[in-house]
């Protein structure tokens, strides 16, 4: 593979408290780790653990509201611009400290009474916010189509959509975050898909489907997929967001099999 696995902290290893999962990770043979949310901790310690265990920060997202609440962003979301903006700043000041070069910004739940076009423009401007801030430290702000399926409502489901975003808010750090697991669970067609919009593709996740587990279980063929990922000549990280049938470690034989 081109493409270096990062090990998803917020779903593998969870045997494990969040700081011990760095270690974790390590000792299974990963290189790079992304995972949510780093908010619970300070930057300091966050990269105090990379380096100790030599790993690489991929990716983490900016704060997305109040989660307990059910917000999963609030980019889309007229009203909650200053919130925004605070969010992002806390963001881009941990990926400084971390040395993270990829920012997802989750975009929201927007409710069905809301109305889309005023919601649309307060994404795109959002977004422009978060690039222009984001370019000054080199740091590439992802733009992730998640399915309707898992989370009714968000605001950007189809890999298409997020590239016309992308396009729409016109910075050159805005980038798409391409999950094979969302695009096979909203509308199939993964490798034609990744080849239609690789040009704008900036970071992968991979999990099996249905059910969200390892890379080997289900409809998907991952060693196909990955190879024809390669053949785009994309080189970036390959994010491993999946949720273990059982404890982790248990599961990893995909790693070995995808060299095959």
């Amino acid at each position: 593979m081109m493409a270096q696995l990062a090990a998803n902290l917020s779903m593998l290893f969870t045997e494990h408290t969040f700081l011990e999962r760095f270690e974790a990770a390590a000792n299974a043979g990963f290189k790079a780790v992304e995972y949510l949310f780093p908010y619970d901790f300070s930057a300091t310690q966050i990269k105090q653990a990379l380096d100790k265990h030599q790993l690489v920060q991929a990716l983490f997202n900016a704060p997305p509201g109040d989660w307990g609440a059910g917000d999963r962003g609030i980019a889309c979301l007229v009203g909650r611009e200053a919130e925004f903006a605070r969010g992002i700043a806390t963001a881009l000041s941990y990926a400084q400290i971390i040395g993270n070069k990829r920012l997802h910004v989750m975009a929201g739940i927007l409710p069905e009474s809301d109305d889309y076009q005023a919601a649309r423009q307060c994404y795109i401007n959002n977004l422009r916010l978060a690039a222009k801030a984001a370019q000054k430290l080199a740091i590439t702000i992802l733009i992730e189509p998640i399915n309707n399926i898992d989370m009714p409502g968000y605001f950007v489901s189809f890999q298409e959509q997020g590239a016309q975003l992308i396009a729409d808010i016109n910075e050159p750090n805005v980038r798409l975050q391409f999950d094979c697991y969302h695009c096979q669970m909203m509308q199939g067609d993964v490798v034609n898909t990744f080849n239609k919009l690789h040009s704008v593709i900036d970071h992968v996740q991979i999990a099996g489907v249905p059910g969200r587990h390892e890379p080997n279980i289900g409809e998907l063929n991952y060693h196909f997929i990955l190879n024809a990922i390669d053949n785009t000549g994309y080189s970036g990280f390959v994010g491993c967001e999946y949720k273990p049938l059982s404890h982790t470690n248990a599961g990893l034989s995909w790693l070995s099999q995808l060299q095959q």
